[in-house]
């Protein structure tokens, strides 16, 4: 029996170096469970990612359950590495062989996809969605985003600017976009805790009427907004996006059709064209996956669909065109940036360790540390790799 077990343990290294031979870029070194080495190098040179295994069993789980697997192992301990940014990178760089090349079994296909589907964001869906990802507490977050208490891309001009300046850039570009005057209305989809909201009604005289299904974000905003005396200028309301009535001059909804599923993504747009005033502008700020992976994409499920954002589906700059148009919202411009978001994931993920300690002691555990490690290096190596990207897309209604 152990000369079987042996021997389809030295079959599955043998096809897993067989798909590893193909890499195109960097060299992968190994450190295995039994203490034996390999290396793969790609045909260019580039980065050096160390794995050590710890676990006998990482081949069978690595075949079976693929890319998915390979992050879920992550957070068991199954592997670790020096570097995980390295790693990633390559991983990143190498989509085509070693994610394409470790797709998982197809039961397990089938069963994380139909998870999937069940995470559809219908109304009552959204809420829970929402719920899984922003409800962790306004105090964890508080703990390791900047100053603005803004969890999306900020937009760096200068190399010395700290992340609390760069968000605040990416607040006036949105800003400028709408082409708004004082006391306009603007209606934000997906308010947060309320940081853009604050900076349109402080530094430009801005109405706005702020969204959000995550109560927690809803109770953080509403003070934050009365304590800034702000409160006549800016509403939080716990609303879906779908039973908004009113109609604006403006619209702004920063990195939150990411959300919305693509199933859902005709009703966002239709809702854009519906509660904005004619020559208005709908300023939206996305995350969206290369046009070229997005066919494979949005037929499986990622880490991040499973772990981080469920009913969660990138749209491509080609979808966030084709989408305005189909609602009669006519492209105005469209400005990526992804360098900087790779940059302020790794400062999330720099100060995310740097206060561990305080943020364990609100009721999380060394596995979620590792998943949000994972989360945030593999999605800063999506965007160095301009595998995903971030947009800031307007649209008028004629």
């Amino acid at each position: 029996m152990g000369t079987l077990n042996q021997f389809a343990t030295n079959h599955k290294l043998r096809l897993i170096q067989s798909i590893l031979s193909k890499m195109e870029y960097g060299t992968i070194q190994a450190e295995l469970h039994d203490g034996n080495r390999i290396e793969v190098e790609g045909c260019n040179s580039g980065f050096i990612g160390e794995i050590r295994v710890h676990h006998p069993k990482f081949f069978n789980r690595l075949l079976s359950d693929g890319n998915v697997g390979f992050g879920e192992m992550y957070m068991d301990g199954w592997w670790s590495t020096p570097n995980l940014e390295n790693l990633l990178d390559i991983i990143v760089l190498n989509n085509d062989i070693l994610v394409h090349g470790f797709p998982g079994s197809g039961l397990f296909r089938i069963r994380k996809r139909f998870v999937h589907l069940l995470n559809a964001n219908s109304r009552k869906g959204s809420s829970r969605n929402i719920a899984y990802h922003y409800d962790l507490g306004n105090e964890f977050y508080r703990l390791w985003l900047d100053d603005t208490l803004t969890y999306s891309s900020a937009l760096f001009k200068h190399e010395e600017e700290t992340l609390s300046q760069a968000q605040n850039n990416k607040y006036a570009a949105i800003c400028d976009r709408l082409e708004l005057n004082r006391d306009d209305q603007v209606l934000e989809i997906g308010c947060g805790w309320g940081g853009f909201a604050e900076f349109a009604a402080k530094e430009r005289g801005i109405k706005v009427t702020g969204l959000t299904i995550s109560k927690e974000q809803q109770e953080h905003a509403k003070k934050r907004v009365f304590e800034a005396g702000l409160a006549e200028r800016v509403s939080i309301h716990l609303r879906d996006y779908r039973d908004e009535q009113g109609t604006y001059d403006g619209i702004a909804s920063i990195e939150m059709i990411e959300a919305v599923g693509e199933k859902y993504w005709p009703v966002y747009f239709k809702t854009l064209y519906d509660r904005l005033r004619p020559g208005g502008v709908a300023a939206i700020q996305a995350i969206t996956i290369s046009d070229s992976l997005f066919p494979n994409y949005r037929k499986g499920v990622d880490f991040m669909q499973k772990h981080i954002f469920p009913g969660g589906m990138l749209p491509s700059k080609n979808v966030m065109v084709k989408q305005g148009q189909s609602a009669n919202l006519k492209p105005v411009y469209l400005h990526n940036f992804g360098g900087c978001y790779s940059k302020t994931l790794r400062l999330w993920r720099s100060q995310f360790n740097k206060r561990w300690n305080e943020i364990s002691k609100l009721g999380f555990d060394k596995r979620f540390k590792r998943m949000w490690n994972y989360y945030l290096a593999a999605s800063a190596a999506g965007f160095r790799a301009n595998s995903i990207d971030v947009i800031q897309v307007g649209y008028k209604k004629l």
